[in-house]
């Protein structure tokens, strides 16, 4: 019932069954728990043993009036059992000893040995007025033997082990059955409260820790070996109170639960309404002991059938040790408290929206979990974020919940279908293992095409063409480009389709159209050569580089011959190419050389000299004719040495070019007495001419012959170093 954000740490339910049935005519006043059965004693004097559910397998009429106690030793083969008439029974549940008594007083408590099973351990202790032991000796006769008197009624006792703890008026006192020495006694903290209205809680938590909780305060107590040398008239134990801290209720009942405590407590309230004191629901908290204080772990208020009525002492907490289990005993009611399991967890989880948490701690546990099953848990996380809007979250949670299961699959995409989200879903369908129906993946594509040309391109990008019908989608993308023939997005992805389909040729054409950079590496790929013989323009438009290499790269396919024919409307790209497959080779492209004298000419002078230098299949008077219309004079200075005309070509070098450096190296080259004299001739009267001449004259010419020729008092530039350099290269010579 609590709606805070805090787990509950226990869960609860009614022990019904027989119980409900005893309770509507007799009121529960004890009971006790064994791991295997429940013993159950009533106001009547009845007592009941119930199995786990609660159901009826045994009863006993003990008494007329309210059992007190009852007691079981641990094999659960015997048991004891005190009434408010004074009766004590100890009796085998499964064998024919019995043991009667009745006393002149109320008995309040009984309990027999732990190991009362054992022959050499049949005793048990039984409390009144006073605290007797009794044990079985000779001839099977039971002798009694007080071990504590006179600090008021008997209220508590509880053995484990050697050691008897047991409450009186007084306090708590730890009796050692081996020592027979009595060997702490725990004062009362709050003497104000009746003994009778509010009794003591004892637990022991292992054979050496008592847990005493009495009005609102708890003790933890230690019991310890004293050292030697401390001994004296000492016992040989001792008690040290551990943690001390006080609650904020009357304590009913404790038990242990690891490192941890449970406690029962009676509650009281002002009404609201008639402002008069009552009872509450009784709590059961769960609390960690500090030394002096203590630290509330969890706190539930329980609903008990007539707890307006209840007392202090109407309730008792009892717990089996095995299995976590708490028994809370009020007079109408029984109430079952557990440690809550993974399954529990679960479901709070669920309940609190907290999907994602559950799922984790469902797949952690999936061995131990009885109720859940990962698969619902995930379906439910996935229709809260769906609720919440959250689709692209919802979506990407179904790659990792819906797994491989198909049917799930195609129910969860109809789904966002439904609610107009088949974006969000695109991005996480499967494509391989497992594979949908084709109908899905063209329901998607349809949505995108109705509405995103990019994203729907990004998806036939990305899925492999065989998840869905081709023709399908080819045809929806034809429908659409009649709306919009110039949409590039469109374009490209119906050329990704026709691919798809290896329909390689249309593909082909609209890359060509969008000057595609994929264009060539198609072409490549799906040896399109017989496709693009009519296309090379295109090709060649979109970019001469990669195109005339795949071209040259691809002769046999594509021959020199078909490509300058289809070239021939476009010279300047005929050009590029003829002229990369000149570089290539000298020879391939040969009865295209006189054409391409032309081309270089038009397109790409400065390698026609190159050109005319290594091609010896190119006609020169055809080219001489070309470069002379065009006035190229170190082309045609060229073609006419070569041609053997070398006297023109000189004097074109004089006359046109004016470079008498490039002169010289001509008649150099040349190497002919003739030249050189038409060279001194052309220079006598042009003093920068002669200081050339004077200085690279000396190892071809004597010198002389063009100083004689030098006019008188004609000024010459550095005349004093050429004459030196003469000098110099004539005793070279010498």
């Amino acid at each position: 019932e609590d709606e805070s954000e805090e787990e509950p740490k226990l869960k609860y339910e009614r022990l019904s069954n027989g119980v409900t049935e005893i309770l509507q005519k007799d009121a529960a006043s004890c009971m006790t728990v064994h791991e295997k059965f429940l013993a159950l004693g009533t106001h009547y004097g009845k007592v009941y043993l119930l199995d786990v559910q609660g159901n009826i397998t045994q009863k006993f009429d003990v008494s007329p009036v309210k059992i007190n106690q009852i007691s079981l030793d641990e094999s659960g083969e015997h048991m004891g059992v005190c009434s408010e008439d004074g009766k004590v029974q100890v009796f085998g549940l499964y064998s024919a000893e019995e043991f009667h008594e009745t006393f002149d007083c109320p008995i309040k408590i009984v309990a027999v040995h732990p190991h009362f099973v054992r022959s050499h351990f049949k005793q048990f202790v039984t409390g009144g007025k006073k605290l007797l032991l009794y044990e079985r000796g000779w001839m099977n006769r039971w002798k009694p033997s007080v071990l504590h008197e006179g600090e008021g009624n008997i209220r508590n006792v509880k053995w484990r082990g050697h050691l008897i703890a047991w409450a009186n008026n007084m306090g708590v006192k730890i009796l050692d059955m081996i020592s027979k020495q009595r060997i702490t006694n725990v004062p009362r903290d709050d003497i104000s409260l009746r003994p009778d209205m509010y009794p003591c809680s004892l637990c022991w938590k292992d054979n050496l820790t008592l847990i005493i909780g009495w009005g609102n305060s708890v003790k933890i107590c230690s019991v310890k070996e004293r050292h030697a040398s401390e001994m004296r008239d000492l016992p040989n134990r001792y008690v040290e109170i551990v943690f001390q801290f006080d609650t904020e209720f009357y304590i009913s009942g404790l038990a242990p639960l690891c490192d941890q405590l449970v406690i029962l407590s009676y509650v009281k309230e002002i009404s609201e309404k008639t402002e008069v004191e009552c009872c509450a629901r009784p709590r059961l908290d769960i609390v960690q002991p500090l030394p002096e204080s203590c630290e509330e772990i969890s706190s539930d208020a329980l609903t008990v059938r007539g707890f307006q009525e209840n007392e202090c002492r109407d309730y008792h907490l009892e717990y089996s040790e095995g299995e976590s289990l708490f028994y809370i005993i009020s007079p109408r009611d029984v109430v079952v408290a557990k440690e809550r399991d993974q399954d529990d967890h679960i479901d709070w989880l669920l309940e609190k929206k907290k999907y994602e948490e559950a799922l984790m701690a469902a797949e952690i546990s999936q061995k131990t979990i009885k109720k859940h099953k990962i698969l619902d848990i995930g379906l439910a996380y996935i229709n809260h974020l769906v609720e919440k809007g959250e689709y692209d979250l919802a979506a990407r949670k179904c790659q990792k919940i819906l797994g491989k299961n198909t049917e799930l699959w195609e129910f969860e995409v109809y789904k966002f279908k439904e609610i107009g989200q088949l974006k969000a879903i695109s991005r996480y369908l499967p494509r391989r293992d497992p594979v949908l129906k084709p109908l899905i993946y063209e329901m998607v594509l349809h949505d995108f095409l109705e509405s995103d040309y990019e994203g729907f391109a990004t998806l036939i990008k990305e899925w492999p063409g065989d998840l869905y019908n081709n023709t399908i989608i080819v045809q929806a993308v034809v429908d659409h480009l009649k709306k919009d023939p110039q949409n590039r997005t469109l374009l490209r992805t119906l050329a990704e389709l026709y691919t798809y389909d290896q329909r390689y040729g249309r593909a082909l054409e609209i890359y060509l159209t969008l000057r595609h950079k994929d264009v060539f590496q198609l072409i490549h790929k799906h040896n399109l050569f017989s496709s693009i013989r009519d296309k090379i323009v295109l090709l060649m438009d979109f970019d001469s580089e990669k195109a005339v290499d795949m071209l040259l790269d691809n002769e046999d396919k594509i021959s020199i011959d078909r490509v300058v024919e289809e070239l021939e409307n476009r010279p300047e790209l005929q050009h590029v190419y003829l002229h990369k497959l000149f570089k290539r080779d000298h020879h391939k492209g040969q009865r295209y050389h006189e054409k391409q004298i032309s081309l270089y000419a038009e397109y790409d002078r400065p390698n026609l000299l190159p050109f005319l230098r290594d091609s010896t299949h190119c006609p020169l008077e055809k080219a001489l004719e070309i470069c002379q219309q065009r006035n190229f004079v170190e082309e045609t200075v060229y073609l006419l040495s070569r041609m053997g005309n070398s006297r023109s070509a000189l004097k074109m070098i004089m006359e046109e070019l004016q470079d008498v450096d490039k002169a010289i190296e001509f008649a150099k080259e040349q190497d002919d007495g003739e030249l050189w004299e038409d060279l001194i001739l052309y220079s006598i009267d042009k003093p920068p001419f002669i200081t050339g001449l004077l200085n690279n004259i000396g190892t071809h010419v004597d010198p002389i012959l063009l100083i004689h020729r030098i006019k008188e008092g004609m000024e010459i530039p550095n005349l004093r170093d050429s004459l030196v350099k003469i000098l110099q290269d004539y005793n070279l010579q010498v």
